[in-house]
């Protein structure tokens, strides 16, 4: 299938003088597939329930998908979720196939945690900013500087980066890790998003070294712009994912994860709400709160071409075509070299039984203590 190709225009983040925090994705780009009409979309979500059924397979969407995706998950037994929560239902279903509508990372995490199932993703090469700007090589260089520290990554890494970590953490637990680790005295290295790390430092005071990363959306986000849009709209709240820059943050009524925001929206006591992450999770938003008016943050100033157009690129890669074409014909399967997947597995289950432990009131102290750097 051949898509219109995007590049996507993006400033770097600032790496360190001895260049040893290093984030490159000037090489960004992406596929877009057209949108189909009535008809054919009626058509190719037809086709995918049947595919679905024949191949015994499920399907997990994250926020950040085409609104078709996110229902048709709902809609055929499947979830609509955050990374963690995708492949924690894919590990547990019955399915032996789960198809990840979402970007690189998430599929190898599904994979990693279901090695014995296929996993399917519409496009392969949908991949994400944070992935991109934290290579395992330069990774491995930059902890090789930090001996001593304990290696904490966020979920938006590669399974080799992930290989390299003594955690893994998602945007809903990041803090509540941090904490517990630094209430044992241990020192964090950090990587990749260094806005969630810096967020992260002032809500625990954790001693933390940094990678330079950057969400190329969430990166975006513009406070003297958000600041105009909150004085159109005074009774607005502002919601904001802690991937944004801290002056950003610093707007916010609610600051939290995918799920957080759409706990706040429905928390709170608001009819109109300014929402700073991903233009995806609108739509999960407005099918939750059908009363209450969702706007957009400004990305960018009056001088630009787009003042809102909050969408990652490789998200807008997943489509109804790609994922029918990878159910007809088994194409677009992630794979992890075995002991790569299993070394991999290591932060991700360690942060699932300190999440299991947390949800269940029980206590975390046991989970952290002795760790050490990878």
């Amino acid at each position: 299938m051949s898509f219109p190709v995007i590049d996507v225009d993006y400033e770097q983040p600032l790496a360190a003088a001895d260049g040893s925090q290093s984030c490159d994705t000037r090489h960004a780009w992406a596929r877009v597939p057209p949108e189909p009409g009535p008809a054919e979309r009626d058509a190719l979500k037809a086709r995918i329930r049947r595919l679905l059924r024949e191949r015994d397979a499920v399907m997990v969407s994250h926020y950040y998908v085409h609104p078709d995706l996110q229902d048709l998950a709902e809609e055929t037994g499947g979830l609509v979720s955050d990374s963690l929560e995708m492949a924690r239902f894919g590990r547990d279903h019955a399915a032996r196939t789960l198809v990840v509508s979402g970007v690189r990372f998430m599929g190898e995490t599904a994979k990693i945690l279901s090695p014995e199932k296929r996993i399917l993703m519409p496009d392969l090469d949908a991949t994400c900013s944070l992935d991109l700007g934290c290579p395992e090589e330069d990774f491995a260089r930059f902890c090789a500087l930090h001996p001593d520290r304990t290696v904490v990554v966020y979920a938006n890494t590669s399974a080799a980066v992930k290989a390299r970590a003594d955690w893994l953490v998602t945007s809903s637990c990041a803090l509540d890790v941090v904490r517990a680790l630094t209430a044992q005295g241990q020192k964090i290295l950090w990587a990749p998003d260094r806005h969630l790390g810096d967020y992260i430092r002032r809500e625990t005071g954790a001693d933390m070294v940094s990678w330079s990363g950057a969400c190329i959306v969430h990166d975006e986000f513009k406070a003297l712009e958000l600041e105009l849009l909150k004085q159109a709209h005074p009774a607005a709240r502002v919601l904001v994912h802690p991937e944004a820059p801290a002056d950003v943050i610093a707007l916010a009524d609610a600051v939290g994860s995918t799920s957080a925001i759409l706990s706040a929206a429905q928390r709170m006591d608001a009819s109109e709400f300014i929402v700073a992450t991903d233009s995806g999770m609108l739509h999960k938003l407005r099918t939750l709160n059908p009363g209450k008016t969702f706007i957009e943050a400004p990305t960018a100033g009056n001088s630009a071409t787009c003042k809102s157009c909050a969408h990652c690129p490789w998200m807008a890669m997943n489509g109804l075509a790609g994922l029918a074409h990878v159910l007809e014909t088994g194409q677009g399967e992630v794979h992890v070299e075995p002991a790569l997947g299993r070394r991999a597995r290591l932060p991700i289950d360690r942060m699932l039984a300190f999440t299991a432990a947390l949800r269940g009131g029980r206590p975390v102290d046991h989970l952290v203590a002795g760790i050490g750097a990878a």
